[in-house]
């Protein structure tokens, strides 16, 4: 266990009049745990703990360190609405947006609530005293009233069960755990996968090694990223608030509905165009690249890569697009599903995350000592992708079905409902809430129907990682900001049911 000391620029915090008698426990100090944070600290709860399994805050942007590695949202939707920001591009890179979310935990103070190197394993409600034992990998076992987990999406890599990885001589490795030590410079290098990790790592990457293999399983579409430096005059007026909020506004409208993803709609034909005309324009010389990278599906078939440098790279003579799976490693090299070999001296496994596994390394028991995973069977659902039926005072963050609009502005939602709970706690002297069974089924059955409508359900041959084993889509919300942001403003109340202990 390390404890958290760093206390530098701290303001106090806002407080309201509550009287908080509430200990809560929140997993994960990334951006949404940091968050839940500094809400807590908005209520005047001050009895809280951020557990955190690595060794800084940041959750992705700690753990993701690999060449290149920046967000593919515009920054005004990539920070926190409380929080002002001095960012240098329009999209951030690693460092940046890390020290950005460094910046807020000193700000509210929060670093004396942080529990690093240290992550929760189990968490059991107890329903003779209305919380929950939460034990640690520290070996400790604390009760709390209220346990939030925000572990995020991209929090598990995803390894492939190659034959012969073991054997590898040469230097393999995770793009979620990049292994600095290894100098890439004349190596030859094979990227397995072409997502949005493998598109920002191949051109960072491709000036220095002397040969670079990149392994498609599958084209996606790819659209072009408006990434640049800000001017000194836009920075001058993204430090005023107003210009900021309007900023977000503009940009809202871009997440209001989710239609780009639904097959044949003005927005879905609009976005392919895009990419098709990306793709006319960079490879106009190399039509057999062209047709290698154009997907037989339509836009929204998986999530888009929003990158502009990619298909370039793809052009330089240094750099080989295999348009095959990796099959089988050898000590020297890989086999792709051709059969044909590439010797290799370095392998980098850009495959993804175990993203539709919710709460994979976490257990948690509710009421008659169910675990959540029992209850889900592979297919997690939770109301407002927040609270399950039968695990009271337990809360997710960027759980099942949420992911679809830009996710700081989701946390801030999310933390809004869960402290409207929390609040209800404090005034009525209630233990214990939980969401009414009937209101989370119709919810997701909602839900569900309408994304029936995405190309992600219409192509299921299309491989994506928003899928269950059932092939349910556990992760997409279709249906905007607006109205995610009217639900978890108007429901905490009607969709819940309250108690004290001794009540059923």
């Amino acid at each position: 266990m390390q404890a958290a000391t760093e206390t530098s620029g701290a303001t106090r915090p806002r407080r309201t009049t509550e009287h908080p008698r509430l200990r809560v426990a929140v997993v994960g100090a990334g951006a949404g745990g940091i968050c839940m944070a500094v809400a807590l600290r908005r209520l005047g709860i001050e009895d809280f703990t951020v557990f955190e399994k690595s060794d800084g805050i940041g959750g992705t942007w700690y753990d993701n360190t690999f060449p290149g590695a920046e967000v593919d949202t515009p920054v005004p939707f990539y920070s926190f609405s409380f929080h002002p920001f001095d960012f240098t591009r329009t999209h951030v890179r690693q460092p940046e947006l890390l020290a950005y979310l460094r910046n807020v935990v000193d700000r509210f103070q929060l670093w004396p609530h942080i529990r690093l190197g240290t992550a929760v394993t189990r968490a059991v409600w107890d329903e003779r005293t209305h919380t929950y034992e939460v034990h640690a990998s520290d070996g400790s076992c604390e009760r709390f009233n209220v346990v939030v987990t925000a572990v995020g999406l991209l929090n598990n890599p995803k390894y492939p069960d190659w034959p012969g990885l073991d054997r590898f001589r040469g230097a393999a490795f995770h793009s979620a755990r990049w292994d600095h030590d290894v100098d890439l410079r004349g190596k030859r290098v094979a990227v397995v996968g072409t997502g949005s990790t493998a598109a920002q790592i191949v051109p960072a990457i491709a000036p220095d090694v002397a040969k670079l293999y990149v392994f498609q399983r599958q084209p996606g579409w790819v659209l072009p990223k408006p990434d640049r430096e800000f001017t000194a005059a836009e920075r001058a007026r993204l430090s005023r608030p107003l210009y900021r909020r309007w900023v977000r506004l503009r940009q809202a409208m871009v997440y209001q509905g989710g239609r780009s993803f639904i097959e044949g709609t003005k927005a879905n034909v609009q976005a392919q165009r895009i990419c098709e005309e990306f793709i006319r324009t960079t490879f106009r010389d190399r039509p057999d690249l062209a047709k290698l990278v154009t997907p037989d599906y339509p836009f929204g078939g998986k999530r888009p890569v929003k990158e502009s440098k990619f298909y370039p790279t793809l052009l330089r003579d240094n750099v080989e697009l295999v348009p095959h799976a990796v099959t089988t490693v050898t000590e020297h090299g890989v086999v792709d599903a051709t059969g044909a070999y590439h010797e290799i001296d370095v392998l980098v496994m850009a495959t993804g995350f175990t993203a539709a596994s919710f709460l994979a390394t976490l257990d948690v028991v509710g009421r008659e000592g169910r675990s959540i995973h029992d209850v889900w069977q592979g297919d997690a659902q939770a109301f407002l992708g927040l609270t399950v039926a039968g695990f009271p005072n337990f809360y997710m963050l960027y759980g099942p079905n949420t992911n679809g609009a830009p996710i700081m502005f989701m946390h801030e939602r999310q933390t809004e409902f869960v402290v409207a709970n929390l609040k209800r706690m404090l005034r009525r002297g209630v233990t214990a809430i939980e969401v009414r069974k009937p209101v989370m089924d119709l919810f997701n059955l909602l839900v569900q129907k309408r994304l029936e409508r995405n190309v992600v359900a219409r192509y299921p041959e299309v491989n994506n990682y928003g899928r269950s084993p059932s092939g349910r889509n556990v992760i997409g919300w279709g249906e905007g900001m607006k109205v995610y942001a009217l639900l978890t403003k108007t429901t905490p109340l009607i969709s819940a049911s309250a108690r004290r202990i001794g009540e059923r």
